[in-house]
């Protein structure tokens, strides 16, 4: 999978900082993000897996870390790259300010189906951010969250507002084939996007031969790093969103560089995410400036990283796992 040498356990170490930066709203049901940031010879790379995640899955983040610290990059096709607005799933009095946050946009992806809202929460945000942006591109992302007929019926009604595509409605390969199938049926004019799909399947490409998407959605850490993720869309032969995992700006630089790479990019890309933080890791953070962020290196500030450094027992833990997911990408030096 890596498609660098692994540097030893002991360089990685050396250059590595556990952060934990506080949120401006409540976004995957946290309020503080941690993050492992990576120095390496050519730039920093970030590791970031949410906790939940396993070790074997946690490895391809690790990948990209270091293709970012000490590979680089792929050479660049445009220096500015489209972004959408996010809104999390805060109730409709909320998308104002949420919205405000990143100055203008064109596209805005909103979150649906959380855990314990309704269908009618759901509608309220989006008119709310319709109402904010009248002329926007608005996608939203259900993580999943739906089952088929729930999906249908929901999709049936947030298209009133005008949906550029809906984001992994269902969770498996053949629930997506069958929601689309059934809203083309339908008549109901809204595309699908899979992201889960993609990043979390053992076969990427596997939702592409299904036909069950319209698009991908793809992000830079779970699937490898910027040269695999080229690699994936290349194969898939269909239209890619990049996005990104919650990342801070060292993050979004290498979704920047995906999609920076890429030869079409036809959609706004996710990487705006920097606005929903409180504080970031640099001085110059990669946050969206009239509806795009200009391509540039993202380097670590030595006192945010102090000033936001985890506790011992939180940097202890990201060791800890930084050792183990190491072993994996060299078994022959993890005996």
């Amino acid at each position: 999978m890596p498609t660098s040498p692994i540097p030893p356990l002991e360089e990685l170490l050396a250059g590595a900082h556990v952060v934990s930066l506080p949120m401006r709203v409540k976004f995957r049901g946290i309020m503080e993000r941690e993050s492992l940031l990576l120095r390496g010879p050519k730039g920093w790379g970030e590791f970031c897996p949410f906790p939940e995640y396993g070790d074997a899955e946690a490895s391809r983040w690790l990948a990209a870390a270091i293709e970012a610290g000490w590979q680089g990059f792929p050479p660049a096709l445009r220096d500015r790259i489209p972004v959408n607005a996010t809104v999390p799933a805060v109730s409709a009095d909320r998308v104002p300010d949420v919205l405000a946050r990143f100055g203008r946009v064109d596209a805005v992806k909103v979150k649906v189906a959380e855990r314990g809202q309704s269908l009618d929460d759901d509608v309220a945000r989006l008119h709310a951010v319709r109402t904010a942006l009248p002329d926007a591109a608005i996608r939203v992302d259900a993580n999943g969250g739906w089952d088929v007929p729930g999906a249908v019926e929901a999709l049936t009604r947030l298209a009133s507002v005008g949906l550029e595509y809906a984001e992994q409605p269902v969770p498996s390969i053949e629930g997506l084939a069958e929601v689309r199938s059934r809203l083309r049926a339908a008549g109901t004019p809204v595309l699908i996007a899979a992201d889960e799909s993609v990043r979390k399947e053992t076969d990427p490409l596997r939702v592409a031969r299904a036909g069950a998407a319209d698009l991908i959605v793809v992000k830079v850490a779970p699937l490898g790093g910027v040269r695999r993720a080229l690699d994936i869309v290349a194969q898939a032969g269909l239209p890619a969103v990049v996005s990104s995992a919650l990342d801070t700006s060292v993050g979004i630089r290498a979704g920047l560089a995906l999609a920076a790479a890429l030869p079409e990019l036809p959609y706004a890309c996710g990487l705006g995410t920097v606005s929903l933080f409180e504080s970031d890791v640099t001085l110059d953070p990669l946050v969206a400036d009239d509806g795009a962020i200009r391509l540039r290196d993202a380097a670590a500030d030595a006192g945010l990283l102090e000033q936001f450094a985890a506790p011992a027992e939180r940097r202890d833990w990201w060791l800890d796992r930084l050792r183990r997911v190491h072993a994996l990408l060299t078994p022959s030096t993890a005996e």
